[in-house]
């Protein structure tokens, strides 16, 4: 029996190269599990790295959408009905930022959630893949939340599993007489089951705060707004109401993910390759028990290089220079 759960994909114009190979990949892992696909798409442009590659993808992504046989399409609504209804259920009537302080998605996660038509809602980013392949996981999950009032979110593991099961990045505790499963305090917003009942039985409403200052200075350089990012607030509500995070491999094959860190030309060339290596498990010692696509399958040197060089501070003393 299929769970009744909405798999909601956030989508950009800005994500159109990526998503042309990682799209129909995540399709794959999930359609059978899910009763709803819903694609959201953003066309709201911010500045800074969020805005990479927009003007070649506006056109396109709409049509890679539709290419899903079966997908419900939304675009992101800034309307104002639109976005009072979604500040009543997430933010008890106030009002929702665009954007965060990088540029990043901020309305349209809770625009992605609120225009579900199921209580769970199995979110991802549009750069996330997943191994392992389960067939169950998700109602692994689902049977996870109902037994676990206290779990607000859950995930699968974070990276293909090490021999030893340890995770080399995140700080997690494990759980004991587990199938790899971890504890966390803090919210991602990458890749997310959550029951939207208990948000509103648990946390009820956010509130919208300032980033710290070093986001403010990035939020006046590249004029987006000075907002806290939403998984950090979704993090402070989780510890204020005695909620946590369960990341978890589940029963065999299981499910686990990988998120690329960066973007380069290195990346997109092997990415069709990288997605072959993720769905058949076939990935190096290196890259075991690590969230983020390392260097062993990568060579992410151009992408560090180019990130140095967007730092706020050097940005700032350019504009200082100018």
């Amino acid at each position: 029996m299929i769970p009744p759960v909405t798999l909601q994909i956030s989508l950009a114009p800005s994500d159109y190269r990526l998503a042309q190979q990682v799209l129909p990949h995540q399709i794959r892992t999930w359609r059978e599990q899910v009763a709803e696909i819903l694609l959201t798409i953003d066309r709201h442009r911010s500045a800074g790295r969020f805005a990479d590659g927009w003007t070649e993808g506006r056109d396109n992504i709409l049509a890679l959408a539709h290419s899903i046989e079966g997908a419900r399409i939304v675009e992101v609504n800034y309307g104002a009905p639109a976005a009072h209804a979604v500040a009543k259920e997430f933010f008890g009537g106030q009002h929702v930022p665009a954007k965060d302080h990088r540029g990043g998605p901020y309305y349209s996660y809770f625009f992605g959630l609120h225009a579900a038509s199921h209580r769970h809602v199995l979110h991802c980013d549009a750069d996330m893949m997943f191994g392992g392949g389960s067939a169950t996981w998700l109602a692994e999950a689902c049977a996870l939340l109902a037994k676990e009032p206290d779990v607000f979110v859950t995930a699968p593991l974070p990276g293909a599993p090490a021999l030893d099961g340890r995770l080399t990045e995140l700080r997690g505790k494990r759980l004991a007489g587990s199938n790899l499963a971890y504890d966390f305090p803090e919210m991602s917003s990458r890749v997310f089951l959550l029951d939207r009942e208990r948000f509103q039985m648990r946390i009820g409403a956010l509130r919208p705060k300032m980033a710290p200052l070093r986001g403010l200075l990035l939020a006046l350089l590249e004029g987006n707004t000075p907002r806290e990012l939403p998984e950090r607030l979704l993090t402070a509500a989780m510890a204020q109401h005695g909620l946590r995070r369960v990341d978890f491999l589940g029963a065999a094959p299981g499910m686990w993910t990988l998120h690329p860190p960066y973007r380069c030309a290195d990346f997109y060339q092997k990415l069709p390759e990288l997605i072959r290596l993720v769905e058949t498990g076939d990935l190096p010692d290196a890259q075991l028990g690590l969230h983020d696509v390392g260097d062993s399958l990568v060579d992410w040197s151009e992408a560090r290089a180019q990130l140095t060089q967007r730092r706020w501070w050097h940005r700032l003393a350019a504009r200082f220079r100018a």
